[in-house]
Order: C-alpha cells, then sequence, then structure tokens
C-alpha cells in the first residue's frame, strides 16, 4: 500500500483528493492537513511515502511546508505539489524546497494517481529537461560558477556523477559515460544525497547549479 498525507486548506477540495484516492487500489490515505502547519506536523508523525501538497495555504505555505517536512521527517516522505498555480517560479521554489513533482489541479484522477506512484518509487514527476530549464531560468546569478565550500564532503567520482545528473543525464546514461554499473551510479548517487542532505532528484538538479559546479548557458560534456 501506498501511503498519502493530504494537505489543501479548501475542505471540498481535500475531501474529495482524499476521497479519490481511499477508492483506489494500492493506497490509503493516512491523514489530511488544512494548512501547512499541520502538514508538517502530521507527515513527521505518521511518516505517509508520500505528501500531496497545495501551495497555497495559512500558517505555512506548501513550499515552506515542503522544506520542513524534508528537514524534519527521516525518511522524507515523497512531496508532490499540486495546485492551480502553473508558474514557473511556483515549480522552482517547490523543487528547491525537495518536492519530487508537481501537477495541476486540473489534472484527471488517473494521472493523478499515477504521478503519487511515480513519486513514491523515488522517481521525479518533471522530466530532466524542464527541471534544468527552470533551475537555469531561477538560479541566482551571482552563485553561478563560484566555489562553494559545500561540495568538500563529496569524492571526486560523487562530485562527478552531482554533475552528470545535474546536465539531465539519466543512470544508465551516466554508467555507460563513466563505464561503470548503474548500481554503481545509484551507491554514489544515494552518498551524495545523504551527505548534501537532499531527498530528490530534482534538489540534486538544483543544487549542481546553485553550487556553481553547472554554469547556465555553458555547454556540459
Amino acid at each position: 500500500m501506498t501511503s498519502v498525507l493530504v494537505a489543501d486548506d479548501q475542505i471540498l477540495v481535500r475531501a474529495g483528493l482524499a476521497a479519490l484516492i481511499r477508492a483506489a487500489p494500492g493506497f490509503e490515505v493516512v491523514g489530511e492537513a488544512a494548512d501547512g502547519r499541520q502538514a508538517v506536523e502530521l507527515a513527521v508523525r505518521l511518516r505517509p511515502q508520500v505528501v500531496l501538497m497545495d501551495i497555497r495555504m495559512p500558517g505555512a505555505d506548501g513550499i515552506a511546508a515542503t522544506a520542513r517536512i524534508v528537514a524534519a521527517a527521516r525518511p522524507a516522505p515523497r512531496v508532490l505539489v499540486l495546485t492551480t498555480f502553473d508558474l514557473d517560479e511556483y515549480v522552482y521554489a517547490a523543487l528547491r524546497a525537495g518536492a519530487s513533482g508537481f501537477l495541476l489541479k486540473e489534472t484527471p484522477p488517473d494521472r493523478l494517481l499515477a504521478a503519487i506512484r511515480t513519486v513514491a518509487d523515488g522517481d521525479t514527476l518533471l522530466a530532466p529537461s524542464v527541471t534544468r530549464r527552470l533551475v537555469e531560468a531561477f538560479v541566482p546569478p551571482a552563485r553561478a560558477g563560484d566555489a562553494t565550500p559545500a561540495l568538500t564532503p563529496l569524492t571526486a567520482r560523487e562530485t562527478e556523477i552531482l554533475r552528470l545528473v545535474g546536465t539531465g543525464r539519466t543512470n544508465a546514461a551516466i554508467a555507460q559515460s563513466l563505464v561503470v554499473s548503474e548500481a554503481t551510479v545509484k551507491t554514489h548517487l544515494a552518498r551524495l544525497m545523504s551527505k548534501l542532505d537532499l531527498s530528490s532528484r530534482a534538489q540534486v538538479v538544483v543544487t549542481a547549479y546553485e553550487t556553481g559546479l553547472i554554469v547556465p548557458g555553458r555547454r556540459e560534456v
């Protein structure tokens, strides 16, 4: 069973989402939150696999709540942001905070359920090319290309894999490029994510840019 916490301040929307998820085989709703603060409390206490998170809520918005959940809950649940606001800055902020995906509330029920399964399995819902476009558009220019001590804990191999993930490559493509097994890539990726306290592949991409490891506009090989 995939356990889900639903967070939305509109009671009808929240109840509808919860009912939809409960009716689908293989899912269970472990809790419902009416605001960002409650979402954080329930996520830490109930430890769902996925948090379905609205963005605009009282108490703490969905982006702030996502960052707190990712920082406080161990293991961190996957956060799937669901909103009516189709704005790139919201997507970027959500990914930077640790969200694993982003959907509009107009998404059909079958696609919503598929998205929950996707992020529960550890994948990012946005395509790598879309993630990279967003990051390149919103990464703070002053930090691009700057040396940073943030990467000091990483080995040379982990740093290289961080850079390659930042370019949008899959684990299989990275394995082929480095002439190692895909399992080896996954191991290094898991270690670097642990060292840098990252919870999603999207956050890895953001980190590769914000640490200056990748410079927007420069061709990466």
